[in-house]
Parts: structure tokens; sequence; C-alpha cells
């Protein structure tokens, strides 16, 4: 499968204005600037871009001809860009890179994905998208899947389902109060052949109850399009990611699912099946547990930006724990390498 075939997420949220700090001295100061290869990077070394001279900036730029970069946190917040984060991206497209969008959201589909980037300033088609909602429909297609889906999760991961001919049932509200006394085997419906868990903004206890139930049969399959903990938001804001609904069905199922967003081994292979050169590659995001890993466990170049869900304290304590993975190269945000380029 080419390279045509990547595609990508994300998800709407009450608009703000990102607020960017910067990296405090103290751990920059701990970031050496040491040269860099430009065939490979300085594997988890942790090297602050902007402490970098103008002759290893350049050589950084040289090293990778294919990006592929997150979403939520590193090129946007909400429906908020992140300052610069465009003008970097369509720099990498100007100097010939290879650009691919690789995120956990599956809120949308693919080409919503799109259209959001390039309202946002971004030079985006819907073939350099790559989604979990996209990975799931894949994945079970991919492995002639006939019967139908429950689906804890949103339009978007049920879209891409009807877009390969996969039914589903579940989306949106469940009106049925939970009744521990009176449900039903008949309740549910005998043709579900597995279960879906993603992003659901209308989770309940009843869609718990049905889901748990449906993978009481071991021929039931148990698919999550990602265990990210959390979403960018704002610092005295909390949303729950996908993760929390997956820990809580693998819970009440006593099953556990197989996962196909980053950093997870589904979407490493179809990655590694797209032809991709890992020296030649590399991987921007903000979370060092999904983008980052994904990243080392590909043999990717890393760059985590601190606008997202990891912030510097976070960096600092996890470096020093020693506590992989790290990443190779550390910027507050994607658009200081524009800056860096230009100045």
């Amino acid at each position: 499968m080419g390279l045509t075939k990547l595609l990508t997420w994300l998800i709407n949220g009450r608009k703000f204005v990102p607020r960017l700090t910067p990296i405090p001295r103290q751990f920059l100061s701990s970031y050496p600037c040491r040269s860099i290869s430009t065939t490979k990077m300085f594997k988890s070394a942790v090297m602050n871009l902007r402490e970098a001279s103008n002759d290893q900036v350049q050589e950084f730029l040289n090293s990778f001809d294919t990006v592929l970069t997150d979403c939520d946190g590193v090129l946007w917040i909400d429906n908020n860009v992140i300052p610069g984060s465009a003008e970097t991206m369509n720099y990498f497209r100007k100097l010939g890179k290879k650009i691919f969008y690789v995120t956990n959201n599956s809120t949308k589909i693919r080409r919503d994905f799109a259209l959001k980037a390039q309202q946002l300033g971004f030079i985006a088609s819907e073939e350099e998208i790559l989604s979990t909602a996209y990975l799931v429909a894949h994945y079970l297609k991919g492995i002639g899947f006939t019967k139908k889906v429950y689906l804890l999760g949103s339009n978007g991961i049920g879209e891409e389902l009807k877009a390969v001919g996969i039914r589903h049932i579940g989306v949106g509200p469940d009106h049925v109060q939970p009744d521990f006394k009176n449900m039903k085997p008949s309740d549910l419906d005998p043709e579900v052949g597995a279960v879906v868990v993603g992003f659901d903004e209308h989770v309940s206890y009843p869609k718990f109850m049905k889901a748990a139930s449906y993978l009481a049969s071991e021929e039931c399959l148990f698919v999550a399009t990602n265990t990210d903990e959390r979403f960018p938001k704002a610092a005295s804001i909390v949303v729950p990611g996908t993760g929390t609904l997956v820990r809580a069905v693998e819970t009440c199922s006593e099953r556990r699912a197989l996962v196909v967003g980053k950093p997870h081994a589904y979407v490493r292979k179809f990655l590694e099946s797209c032809g991709l050169n890992p020296e030649r590659t590399l991987m921007i995001g903000d979370r060092c547990n999904t983008d980052i890993e994904l990243g080392v466990r590909c043999g990717f170049q890393t760059l985590l930006v601190l606008s997202g869900v990891t912030s510097a304290k976070d960096l600092e304590k996890i470096r020093s724990e020693k506590k992989p993975p790290l990443p190779d190269v550390v910027l507050p945000k994607l658009g200081d390498l524009q800056s860096l380029v230009t100045s």
C-alpha cells in the first residue's frame, strides 16, 4: 500500500486562545547542543533546537524527507491554530518534504480533517491524513469482517465504517435507563460481532453495559482507536481522552482491546507497509507515550513540541527519571523552527 493511503483526525472543542509557555531557562540549559548527522539524529538526546547553531538547524532540515505530524497540541488546539505551525508545515512542503497528518483523533472523517487543516492555513489533502477512525475501518475490512459493529464512539468512525461497507449501531446518546434487573439478552443485537471504542461524548452506563454484554462472547472482537489519557486543553481544563473509555470497557468486560492508534503495533505495521525510510522520516508530536514512542519503535527521528499535553516540567521529570521514550529534539512550539530558519 502506497503513501497515498495515509489520512488524519481531530476534535471540536470550546474555543480559547492557546497560551504557549516558554521553556524555563533552567530546563533549556540541560539540553546539550550537539552536532547533528544528516542521516541520523542523536537518539533520545532531548536536544533543544533553539540552542543549536544555524548550521546544525540546516543539517537537521536536510536529515529527513518525510514528515509525520500529530495534529492536536502540535498544529492546533480545538479550532485555534498554534502560532507558526502552518508556516512551518508549509515550509517543509516547499522544501520538497512529503507530509502526512497522523492523529489518534477519531471524531471526524478524513475529508473534514483536511478541510479543517486548510481553513487553519495548512496545505493538506484527504490522502495525506491518517486517523484512527480510518484505521479501525481498514483493520476490520482487511480481516474480512462482515458482521455488525457496536460503536461506543463518534460518527467519524461510523462514516469510515460505512465507507467500507460495514454496518454499525450505537452512535449518539443511548436514552435507555440502566436497569440491572430487567436487561435481557433480547435487548442485544444478535448480528453484532465487534465492539469498537473511540471518543464518545455521549458515553453512558447503558453503553458500558451493552459493550460488556456483547464482549461476554469470546467470538466478539474488541477494537479501540487509542488510549490517550486526555486532550490538549487550557491549563485549568482537563478533557478525559479515549483511554478513559477503553479502560472502563476493558475492566467491565475483562477483555483487552486491540488498539489501532499510536503507538501500538497496527499503526506501526501500516506505516512500515508504506515503504518509508525510517532514518529519513521525522515524527512530530506533543506526547512522549504516543507520538515519540511510535517514532522510536519505528526508527524515525523524533521532535517533541511543548505546546500540547507534555509541558517543560513534564519533560524534565521524564528526562531526570531516564524514562523512555525520549525525543531526539525539542521545541516550545513547532513555529519556532520556522523562526530559526528565517533568523
